[in-house]
């Protein structure tokens, strides 16, 4: 057995008796006895009642964090079914006015940091007179609710101003970050075709400057609805020509009204992908997120008014939107853009003790990273840090280990787990039970999520499906585009009817504590940013010497990852070192760094079913150590000997170590 998975399961940290008192979740437990005249000895009850009795949870949520709506709601939920349920339906209310209410100016609402500069703040009052003045702008180019506002931008205030000036006049806001290239940026934005582009003229990352005048130049030629452009930084002489200049709309002055629109009216367009097709734009609606953010970051991540939240995300990464839920809290909101790592592996706890962050979360693999570069955050004074976050790939029972080893002992480690597609976490922490090695403490209040065996039947104890039986409010409205809802039910519902499949393997032990294994589909998964193979085939493909390819992420414990990608080239050609770097190079110009593949392996045949799907899933298993009879039918294959050199390449590995 391996010191990992010994390690998993030991007990790291405790709450005090006085921290349970103190967690917002005991504090809603106790409200909810006094409401319902229920007991809820346990978590376990507790979240047993919140899945079994969906809309009386759902409900106390509402109440308990005092939801705005200027009409009354007629039923939380008449039909439960899934796809398809309805929230909350006759409800009016606003998604950035939740943001805004009970706001005192002179607070500070977010912390700024970039790579390179001094740190900054915006205060509330300037938020909202930021905010009001785009608004306002937006209305007089002719934006209406549900008319598109994109935004090409780094973790900056401006996104977060561009998402509640949309939010708050009904408008739909959709975001890209600034390292992805153009082609990946116009396959998002053309599906939702936005009225309005915001653009960076470019960003700065691990010590050099990188230059998106051009990128911004094409996506704007591309996509014809596009009407106005807005830049949002002036460093270069020249900037994007035609384009407003974000600094002169600021210096406008007007009020900040807030639309007030039904609880499924759509909030914003996030992007993830399968292994076809271009990106899935996921439309979740303003009541739906609002709930979900406010149950997930109070009752989950103990967020609390006057705390400082840090998370270290791209504004084109669902972490981002969570992150700016927090403000709904009334915690301040610390924002970076840069490289995590950069000028040392010290930069983020830097930051995290010159902020007195109360909570800083990351991804698995920086706190990998920062372990094997044996730094020590102990020389920071963190005092004020509660809780750490990790999300994006599982968190491995070394890396839970080094955080209480290297950071303090009285320290909760949240793990969670979530996805783009309800802009959530779904299982993750509880500050009122203890941290286990390598696991995540609990599922979330009203997220049932259990483990399906291949039959569909609940195992627990060991690895199975992740799914989703009873619906969630922050659960996708549609697909934009989709008009018949047929993408939609194949991406969650086409393996169990009825049932919501996730896509994550997962194991539940009687505790309710989890363990996630990765994800179970083809979706290539780096640091947190997802993107479909059908992406990186794409710009792959477009090298005139390939003509074909198949790439897997192999993820690994604490982490890490191995990506190979797989290619044939055209008759007679021979892979070498300078086609290798022409290939690497391409994606990351025009996909993301991210997903550069770690090697680049020729092959004479991409393995395909008899209907000409690449057998994706099969590879990334064998690859993984699975019997390849197992994992794939011999029948099933075109050419069943194209299987064969993934199990050789699997052997090489293996004997090299």
């Amino acid at each position: 057995m391996s010191e990992a998975l010994e390690m998993e399961g030991e007990t790291l940290w405790t709450p005090t008796k006085q921290g349970v008192e103190d967690a917002n979740i005991t504090k809603y437990t106790r409200w909810l006895e006094k409401r319902t005249g229920r007991s809820f000895p346990s978590y376990a009850s507790l979240w047993e009642w919140s899945t079994d009795e969906v809309e009386e949870f759902w409900e106390s949520v509402w109440e308990y964090f005092e939801v705005w709506s200027s009409t009354p709601y007629r039923a939380v939920l008449p039909e439960r079914k899934m796809p398809g349920a309805r929230w909350f339906e006759g409800a009016q209310l606003n998604y950035a006015e939740h943001v805004f209410r009970n706001r005192y100016d002179d607070d500070v609402a977010l912390i700024v940091a970039a790579e390179g500069e001094e740190d900054s703040s915006v205060t509330w009052g300037e938020l909202k007179a930021e905010t009001a003045a785009l608004a306002a702008f937006l209305r007089e180019e002719g934006v209406k609710p549900g008319d598109r506002v994109a935004g090409y931008l780094p973790n900056c205030p401006e996104a977060v101003v561009g998402l509640l000036a949309s939010a708050s006049m009904g408008a739909v806001w959709s975001c890209c970050s600034p390292e992805f290239g153009a082609r990946s940026v116009i396959d998002r934005f053309t599906q939702v075709a936005p009225k309005v582009f915001i653009g960076v003229e470019g960003y700065s990352y691990g010590g050099r400057w990188f230059d998106r005048r051009g990128v911004a130049e094409e996506v704007r030629a591309s996509i014809p609805s596009i009407d106005t452009t807005i830049v949002t930084d002036t460093r270069e002489k020249e900037g994007v020509a035609g384009a407003e200049d974000w600094v002169e709309l600021g210096e406008r002055s007007d009020p900040l009204e807030f639309a007030k629109v039904p609880f499924d009216h759509p909030l914003w367009v996030l992007y993830t992908s399968g292994t076809t097709g271009l990106p899935k734009p996921i439309v979740q609606g303003h009541g739906g997120t609002l709930l979900e953010h406010l149950k997930a970051l109070s009752l989950h991540n103990d967020v609390r008014r006057g705390d400082t939240m840090f998370w270290y995300t791209s504004a084109g990464w669902m972490m981002w939107n969570y992150l700016v839920g927090a403000l709904m809290l009334g915690s301040a909101v610390v924002l970076y853009d840069g490289d995590p790592l950069h000028p040392d592996p010290g930069a983020l706890w830097d930051l995290a003790e010159r902020t007195k962050a109360t909570f800083f979360g990351a991804s698995a693999a920086y706190f990998d990273a920062v372990a094997k570069a044996r730094f020590d955050p102990r020389q920071r004074d963190l005092r004020s840090l509660r809780g750490v976050g990790s999300t994006g790939s599982p968190l491995s029972p070394a890396s839970f280990e080094w955080l209480y080893a290297n950071v303090k002992d009285d320290l909760w480690v949240a793990s969670i787990s979530g996805g783009t597609d309800l802009c959530t976490a779904f299982v993750g922490g509880n500050a009122a039970l203890p941290v286990a090695s390598g696991k995540i403490q609990c599922r979330y209040l009203g997220a049932a999520v259990a483990a399906y065996d291949e039959s569909g039947a609940p195992v627990m104890g060991q690895v199975g499906e992740l799914v989703i039986t009873q619906p969630m409010p922050s659960m996708p409205l549609y697909f934009w585009g989709d008009k018949d809802g047929s993408r939609y039910l194949e991406s969650y519902f086409s393996t169990f009817q009825g049932v919501w499949r996730h896509g994550d393997w997962v194991r539940i032990d009687r505790d309710g504590s989890c363990v996630i294994y990765g994800r179970s589909d083809a979706t290539i998964k780096r640091r947190g940013v997802r993107a479909g193979t059908s992406e990186i085939y794409g710009v792959v493909e477009s090298v005139p010497e390939v003509a074909d390819s198949l790439i897997v992420d192999i993820e690994y414990p604490g982490g890490r990852s191995f990506m190979p990608l797989f290619v044939v080239l055209r008759m007679g050609l021979v892979l070498d070192d300078g086609l290798r770097e022409r290939i690497r190079q391409k994606v990351g110009a025009d996909l993301s760094p991210r997903f550069v593949p770690d090697e680049v392996v020729q092959i004479e045949e991409v393995p395909r079913t008899l209907s000409g799907k690449k057998v994706e899933v099969p590879v990334k298993r064998i690859l993984m150590g699975a019997d390849p009879a197992a994992v794939v039918s011999a029948s099933s294959l075109k050419n069943p000997e194209s299987i064969r050199p993934f199990v050789e390449y699997r052997a090489e590995r293996e004997a090299s170590g």
